[in-house]
């Protein structure tokens, strides 16, 4: 059977192009092994049930691993207590047995015990009752009991899985005196400290000691080049398409930070559509076929972008701070006790680097970006009207014409927005420009913001069109000194010889145009406005 890269539900190694899990499971089965309760909360598609699946084979030579979903218990499970624990009681047991778990006789005649408690008590066989059967089912099993439960974002807004979270943290600190789980697990997007994010103000309080017990979960998710190059190589052992592996593997990190759904994803349409409409797998797995790939991932709906959409109209702060990290430039501290950015990082939107906010990647910043560039009231502005009158002039045999770019940018900048002042400027000048470049560039074209290079005075733009690339520095103009580095650190940073400098001057002196400069064996060619 052939395999391919899967983007929906488990991946499974022998169907599947995936990245070698193995020591993520050793470091996971460490803390088993010692006994801890913690939870895996990551983003949306990040792995979590990938990793629960194999963690599941991976335990069971020591342990009964008893692995539910909470989405697979329907909303009325949870309406009561007691229909609660009969749900679980039922599906531990059927676990339990799938599991093969030795049944000594002590242990058959608990099990018969509670199945006839939970017949002859009926609704008031409550969590208390159910946590005595569990305690001693773990006191007769011959092998320690390991709980697993993914998707508990299911449950975490009533009041009865906040009361079985209570149970197990008493049976825990008790657990010298009163066996309960060798480990137990629990995975999903928030983690048990974000819970209030699901709860009304009024029942906050609630979860202040729920998971006190549980242990901080370090072990990385996201992929790193070296498992993006172990994946590719078992592809090229399969097809032999000749590509660089070490390059494109640089390339899928550099554009997803090892995001899992979005380096597969991109991996899934250079195997299939790309190599499809190329008719080659070895042009698919390309530079240029890559840069195709990022531009169809970004045009596409899928579930992952569309619940960042979801989250932005759900939470109005985040909207805001997002939007102000990516258009001025300003520098924010990353902040955890900050509500918009907790938030953010939760649902794994931004990153922390160097102690101060970062998008969490590229492809989440280009979406992010032409988001904000194609909504209907910016779309309105007078230099989105510009760049769509004159985006046809911009084009000889197929080639970009870069600077006539930010020469007629830089006359209608000046034309529409010259009388501003300069905190417009600095606010308003990256997202016009952007606003500018993109129908140039759309539906061809790629672009994206070089995170190690922005700030509230440099921001650069690289620009892929049809294999040539562009790098287009904006910045802040305060003062001569200051304009003469940026051009020596614009010109350190081209690995080719040209380069764009586009600059925002608030001398009234200033000499608005383009202009040509030349350093060493490089050229720079600077728009001024």
């Amino acid at each position: 059977m052939c395999k391919e890269f899967n983007v929906t539900a488990v991946c499974r190694p022998e169907e599947h192009y995936m990245v070698n899990i193995d020591e993520r499971l050793k470091k996971i089965k460490v803390l088993v092994d010692a006994g801890k309760y913690f939870t895996i909360n990551r983003a949306r598609q990040y792995g979590k049930t990938t990793i629960l699946m194999a963690l599941e084979d991976y335990l069971q030579n020591n342990y009964y691993v008893i692995s539910m979903d909470f989405q697979m218990f329907s909303t009325e499970y949870f309406k009561t207590e007691n229909m609660f624990v009969n749900a679980f009681a039922r599906t531990f047991l059927r676990l339990l047995k799938r599991n093969k778990c030795f049944q000594s006789k002590n242990l058959t005649e608990i099990i018969k015990q509670l199945n006839t408690d939970m017949e002859v008590k009926k609704d008031k066989f409550l969590l208390l009752d159910l946590f005595e059967y569990l305690s001693d089912i773990c006191t007769e099993a011959d092998k320690p009991i390991v709980l697993l439960i993914d998707e508990v974002d299911s449950a975490t807004n009533n009041q009865v899985f906040l009361d079985f979270l209570a149970q197990l943290r008493a049976y825990y600190i008790r657990r010298t005196k009163q066996p309960t789980f060798q480990s137990v697990i629990l995975a999903g997007v928030y983690d048990i400290k974000n819970l209030k994010r699901k709860l009304r103000p009024e029942e906050e309080h609630k979860i202040n000691s729920l998971w006190n017990i549980a242990t901080e979960f370090k072990v990385e998710m996201s992929f790193s080049t070296q498992d993006i190059i172990g994946t590719l190589k078992e592809y090229e052992n399969d097809y032999h398409t000749g590509m660089q592996m070490k390059e494109m593997a640089q390339l899928l990190y550099d554009y997803t930070s090892g995001y899992p759904f979005l380096v597969s994803k991109l991996c899934k349409l250079m195997d299939e559509d790309i190599s499809s409409e190329k008719d080659s797998k070895s042009a698919a797995w390309t530079k240029q076929g890559f840069n195709e790939a990022v531009k169809m991932l970004l045009e596409e709906k899928n579930t992952l972008f569309d619940s960042l959409n979801q989250k932005l109209e759900s939470f109005p702060e985040l909207n805001t701070m997002l939007q102000s990290l990516l258009f001025t430039g300003k520098n924010i501290a990353y902040n955890l006790d900050e509500p918009s950015i907790e938030i953010a990082a939760m649902f794994g939107f931004i990153k922390n680097q160097n102690k101060s906010l970062a998008i969490a990647n590229r492809i989440f910043e280009t979406r992010l970006y032409n988001l904000y560039l194609t909504s209907a009231e910016i779309q309105g502005c007078d230099i989105h009207k510009a760049s769509l009158l004159d985006k046809n002039q911009f084009f000889v045999n197929g080639k970009l014409n870069m600077r006539l770019i930010l020469e007629k940018f830089t006359i209608h900048f000046h034309d529409l927005y010259g009388d501003c002042n300069e905190s417009f400027l600095e606010e308003e000048g990256r997202r016009y420009f952007l606003l500018y470049l993109k129908p140039i560039i759309n539906g061809i074209g790629n672009y994206y913001v070089e995170a190690r290079t922005r700030d509230f005075r440099r921001t650069d733009i690289i620009v892929d069109y049809k294999g040539e690339q562009f790098i287009i520095e904006m910045k802040i103009w305060h003062g001569d000194e200051y304009n003469s580095r940026g051009e020596q650190q614009l010109v350190e940073y081209l690995n080719q010889n040209k380069g764009y400098l586009l600059s925002f001057n608030f001398n009234k002196k200033k000499q608005i145009g383009i202009h040509k400069i030349i350093i060493g064996n490089k050229t720079l060619v600077e728009a001024v406005v």
